[in-house]
């Protein structure tokens, strides 16, 4: 299954709003998933000199990643396909 980042704009020591976001993104994943649309939220990366947090996850389509960051209310500045080592690996 694909992996997609979701980048958003994350203030300097903004720990606690990307741990509030990743609780919010992982439940709205979870209720998609439940109705049918197959998305799965993975981790963040988190980079403070940039102001900047990915957010990343698994899904078929970035539409069904798109749709949890709206229904967890995120913000997102795009959202792009990606690769990873990892799944290279496996």
């Amino acid at each position: 299954m694909p992996s997609y980042l979701v980048e958003t704009f994350l203030p300097d020591r903004g720990t606690r709003k990307r741990s509030a976001d990743e609780r919010r993104l992982r439940s709205a994943a979870d209720a998609l998933s439940r109705d049918g649309q197959v998305v799965r939220f993975d981790h963040s990366i988190y980079i403070p000199s940039d102001e900047t947090c990915f957010f990343v996850f698994e899904a078929p389509s970035a539409s069904n990643v798109a749709l949890a960051a709206a229904q967890a209310g995120l913000e997102a500045v795009r959202i792009v396909e990606a690769a990873t080592s990892r799944k290279e690996t496996q």
